[in-house]
């Protein structure tokens, strides 16, 4: 297994190269920084698991690095090096989220000892994420599971739990790979149709000449090769869910019996006169832009709108970034089972890589790739190199992405990612002007001004800060 890294920081090079060394004759990895930027920089490194930083440096001192380091790295744990006179301000620092101080002049023991319990409680950590993450499951359907705490996540799992119990027609919206099924499931498994059927269709991968076949069944001699009669899917649901996923795929002549079969609950088979009544709860899915497919005249707008009653948006995985490592965690407990194998969980290099890809596939993707990891595994804890190369050397997302529309204006997005800058900042403008690398009073002049309202007049200049 991979030694955890230690990011050093201290603008005494002397005393930068001592602490480097007492870690390395340890066994760690290090890392070293002379100024609290470019500790920043190494910050957002993967395999950095604590940071010892000396607290009172030029620029941007110990505490300040250590409020960036909640921002953009919360995992890290952070000790801090400090001189008797200043050990007030350390303990303050500790309200601040660091785990420890050791005072000068350093004492080797002292020091590896704090920077072991910061590791041990890292694991903890760890530990209670992975015991978060059985607590969080949801729905087990056919082995798999609805995993996650994120904001984005609980906000669309209470939707989801607000209109289980309805019969109103759901839509859920969201890019492949997001598990639009699985949310369909929960659907069902919340609802007072939880004991009968539940079926799947993937109006996508259903050959336009038989879809109507599968989903409003067949009467004998309907065509060549109809020998019997045989039911459709819709029957088949009848007094529980059926679920239509890429229904942005159907054709419109599918579509024009959908929609007789939403307005009235019967349908009439392929071939045949007699009405068949139907009671079906249809949740629908697609990653399409219905809207837009209304308008070029490749789905019906009244078809659209009874699909619509009730919308639910399944967030990307960029967008609940916070769920990946309880996500991999349920996977690899899964695949680990299913293959007979006993693993413990993920290195930090592997978990790193996992936390900093940026899952253009979602949820399927990540599942993929820790299956695989499952099966090549060679010991009982998976290391970065168990991953695919994909994702190993795929491209980056980010812990903290804000997700952007295509077209959104530039003011609004400059706006966005202001806030959102500052909620991981916990309010804190001058911290939130340096992770933006602009000076804090145009954070300053940018707030007064939403304040005032878009004719307000120019604020005056704020008086320099360090930042600027």
């Amino acid at each position: 297994m991979t030694s955890p890294t230690v990011l050093v920081v201290d603008d005494d090079r002397a005393n930068l190269d001592s602490v480097a060394r007492i870690f390395q004759r340890e066994g760690f990895a290090t890392l070293s920084a002379a100024q609290g930027t470019e500790a920043l920089e190494m910050l957002r490194r993967p395999e950095v698991s604590v940071m010892v930083t000396d607290l009172m440096m030029p620029g941007m001192d110990g505490q300040e690095l250590l409020k960036a380091s909640r921002a953009i790295r919360p995992d890290v744990e952070v000790v801090l090096m400090t001189a008797y006179g200043t050990v007030e301000t350390a303990v303050a620092a500790m309200k601040d989220g660091a785990y420890d101080f050791i005072t000068k002049p350093l004492k080797r023991h002292a020091l590896v000892k704090a920077v072991q319990k910061a590791l041990e409680k890292q694991a903890l950590v760890q530990e209670n994420t992975s015991l978060k993450a059985k607590l969080a499951e949801i729905n087990p359907a056919g082995g798999r599971a609805m995993v996650g705490q994120s904001p984005a996540f609980r906000a669309m799992l209470d939707t989801i739990r607000q209109a289980a119990p309805s019969t109103a027609t759901v839509l859920l919206l969201g890019e492949s790979g997001t598990g639009k099924e699985l949310a369909a499931r929960a659907l069902h498994e919340h609802s007072a149709r939880a004991k009968q059927s539940f079926i799947a269709v993937n109006c996508g991968a259903i050959p336009e000449s038989i879809l109507e076949a599968e989903l409003f069944g067949v009467e004998r001699g309907a065509y060549t090769g109809a020998v019997t009669r045989r039911e459709g899917r819709f029957e088949r649901a009848s007094g529980g869910t059926l679920f239509l996923d890429e229904v942005g795929e159907m054709p419109l002549s599918a579509q024009v019996k959908l929609l007789r079969v939403l307005q009235e609950g019967e349908l009439e088979r392929l071939g045949g006169t007699q009405t068949v009544k139907v009671d079906v709860r249809l949740v629908a899915a697609t990653n399409k832009d219905l809207q837009k497919e209304v308008a070029e005249g490749r789905f019906r707008e009244d078809l659209y709108y009874r699909l619509h009653v009730v919308e639910i948006r399944v967030p990307a995985l960029a967008s609940r970034r916070e769920d990946i490592p309880l996500l991999a965690e349920a996977f690899l407990r899964r695949f680990s089972a299913k293959n007979g194998k006993v693993l413990r969980g993920f290195s930090p290099d592997a978990l790193g890589v996992l936390e900093n890809y940026a899952w253009p596939g979602n949820v399927r993707e990540l599942e993929h790739a820790v299956e695989r990891a499952v099966v090549l595994a060679r010991t009982d804890v998976l290391e970065a190199s168990d991953l695919p190369e994909s994702v190993r050397k795929g491209p980056l997302g980010s812990a903290g992405q804000l997700v952007i529309p295509i077209g959104t204006p530039m003011e609004e997005i400059e706006r966005r990612v202001i806030h959102e800058t500052l909620r991981h900042t916990r309010g804190d403008k001058t911290l939130a002007a340096r992770l933006l690398g602009i000076a804090a009073r145009t954070i300053y002049r940018k707030l007064e001004r939403e304040q005032g309202g878009p004719d307000a007049p120019p604020v005056p200049p704020s008086p320099p800060t360090n930042a600027d």
